[in-house]
């Protein structure tokens, strides 16, 4: 069930991941299942399992854009303090 965006702004979703995010699943599976079969390496499923948890959408943002967006504004940003009253 493919279901376009209302606000035309917003990335379009099948079922609950974005269209770019089910393509990654769906490559990481195939990988990961062959590596699977074929080593009996099971880290890449995990991998994969673990990033089709984080990018769930729900009201149009999941867990990885929220740890994208944490890890940018604690590591990544310059930080901007203004100490006392008189700030102009």
């Amino acid at each position: 069930m493919y279901r376009y965006p209302d606000n035309l702004k917003a990335k379009p979703t099948l079922w609950l991941w974005a269209l770019k995010d089910i393509g990654i699943i769906g490559v990481g599976a195939v990988v990961s299942f062959f590596a699977l079969a074929k080593t009996g390496f099971a880290i890449p499923l995990a991998l994969t399992v673990a990033y089709a948890i984080l990018t769930i959408r729900f009201n149009n943002t999941s867990i990885l854009d929220f740890l994208h967006k944490a890890c940018r504004f604690l590591v990544g940003q310059k930080q901007f303090y203004i100490w006392g009253e008189d700030y102009e």
